[in-house]
């Protein structure tokens, strides 16, 4: 016992260590991070995007410093601990040392890598998905009411880290309603845990409601712009190509729970994955909101090839390790930008890997980075060339300039960096930014962030006495490359008069 306990805690401090050293210290934060990073400036029971557990590991960054060491540390912490929780479930079903390291592969080799790395409410969200699986089979197995209320308090603090938490626990209980385990139902102890998860979102809900549904409006606004390109026939391909490494584990889980007769008990399992593929599918959930019923699979499929190899089929254990070795080598530079993107984009041709789909965009076009590597690029240019355009404003015009960004990016990168260059807090009307952005401020001068590069032809810079770009985003495998720089001197009343009512109407879009 000792035994493995040890081998699963050194397991789980490579994990930890792994992404740090695979990550090239050329890239910064992510576009979706700097927003996170800004809601910690914000602590509130909700948010337009996301519930406010991350805002919590948000605040604690800043109050670390806000380097990329604190920035990478929760989410690579969830990783950790999600890993801990699919080898306690392989302990718990019987398996052994070779069942564990099985387990763990996938946390190397695969989505989990470059998941559990980002910042973002995903990693916390996985977990106790995990979590919830980890109570579920484990009353199966034991009948005991505490883990009816680690259940309970798995998904109350799942649903105030990402909402998508309730498919799945709509879909292990709709599972359990499906096999003999459906007695579950009969037990109050479900039920008083059922009210201590509903007490942990209360104050997230009144906040949803308070502020008219937010996330209602935002999914909306997702559906009409990245969803809808979201395809039946990708989304259940790129179930198998985020862990082609390690896909045969999961698999064998799939299986074991589903078809076996040593797992009919654990058949709820099988059920939820069903329903957690069918629900996101009705939805046009993104490919990666379904790596959350992915874990508790790879601890099934990790105990049945274990068991499948023992005896005279134990040279199928180096198969079952040579093959997430090899691929999961190839993909790692895919999961991580482990160099600079020069040499990655080279990496790629050289692979062919836009004919895979991983260098696909949410433009459907193919391009030199995967999308999330480009997000991580540009920032600190961008924010510079402000700087130099707000240091080029004498004393007096400083005063008197507001600093606007059009997306929640630009907006959470200048304000990330803004301490370092000496620039005033910026604001925008995209995303959370909303709520935070003045509503009645006097502008005089105005300097734009802006990837609409049709800027300089809209009616209101009519409105300004000058309007000069003064620059753009140069990197040419930044996402936001071309992005820019506008400075705007001298408004006139015209201006302030359509700008308030812009922010108005932005409000009132979720009223």
């Amino acid at each position: 016992m000792k035994r493995t306990r040890n081998f699963i805690y050194l397991l789980a401090v490579i994990k930890f260590i792994v992404p740090y050293l695979l990550q090239n210290n050329y890239y910064e934060p992510h576009r979706d991070e700097f927003l996170y990073l800004a809601e910690g400036h914000h602590l509130a029971f909700g948010f337009m995007e996301v519930p406010p557990l991350l805002s919590i590991f948000a605040w604690l960054t800043h109050l670390f410093g806000g380097g990329m060491f604190w920035i990478k540390f929760w989410p690579n912490l969830f990783g950790v601990l999600t890993f801990i929780m699919t080898a306690k479930i392989v302990q718990k079903l019987g398996g052994g040392l070779f069942a564990i390291f099985l387990a763990f592969l996938p946390f190397i080799f695969g989505a989990y890598l470059r998941l559990f790395f980002l910042f973002q409410p995903n990693p916390p969200e996985i977990f106790f998905w995990t979590l919830i699986a980890y109570s579920v089979l484990r009353y199966i197995q034991m009948e005991k009411n505490k883990y009816l209320y680690i259940l309970g308090i798995s998904i109350g603090l799942g649903m105030i880290s990402k909402y998508s938490v309730a498919v799945f626990a709509v879909s292990i209980l709709a599972g359990l309603l499906l096999t003999p385990q459906r007695k579950i139902f009969a037990n109050r102890h479900l039920y008083y845990a059922g009210i201590i998860a509903l007490l942990i979102f209360l104050p997230t809900s009144l906040w949803e409601y308070n502020h008219h549904f937010p996330i209602v409006v935002h999914m909306k606004q997702l559906n009409d712009t990245q969803l809808r390109y979201v395809g039946p026939a990708g989304f259940l391909a790129d179930q198998l190509l985020m862990n082609i490494p390690c896909v045969f584990i999961w698999l064998a889980g799939l299986y074991f729970t589903g078809f076996s007769y040593k797992g009919k008990k654990y058949r709820a399992f099988a059920w939820a994955y069903v329903f957690v593929i069918t629900l996101l599918l009705v939805l046009h959930g993104k490919n990666y909101y379904a790596l959350g019923v992915y874990p508790v699979l790879l601890a099934f499929g990790a105990y049945h090839l274990e068991k499948f190899s023992e005896s005279r089929l134990k040279i199928w254990r180096y198969v079952f390790v040579i093959i997430p070795f090899i691929l999961g080598v190839l993909f790692i530079p895919i999961m991580l930008p482990v160099a600079k993107p020069e040499s990655l984009a080279k990496y790629y041709e050289v692979m062919n890997t836009a004919k895979t789909g991983l260098l696909k965009w949410e433009d459907l076009k193919n391009h030199p980075l995967p999308q999330d590597f480009a997000d991580m690029l540009g920032w600190e240019e961008m924010t510079q060339k402000m700087a130099n355009a707000y240091n080029s404003l004498d004393s007096n015009d400083k005063a008197h300039t507001f600093l606007f960004c059009d997306n929640y990016g630009e907006a959470g990168a200048v304000n990330y960096y803004r301490y370092k260059y000496n620039l005033p807090e910026v604001y925008g009307d995209n995303g959370s930014f909303l709520y935070w952005m003045p509503r009645n401020e006097h502008i005089d001068n105005l300097i734009l962030i802006t990837d609409d590069q049709e800027e300089m032809q809209h009616p209101f810079v009519k409105d300004f006495k000058s309007a000069v770009v003064t620059d753009s985003v140069t990197n040419i495998y930044a996402r936001e490359r071309g992005t820019l720089i506008i400075l705007f001197k001298g408004s006139n009343d015209a201006f302030n008069k359509m700008f308030r009512e812009k922010i108005e109407d932005d409000y009132n879009k979720f009223k």
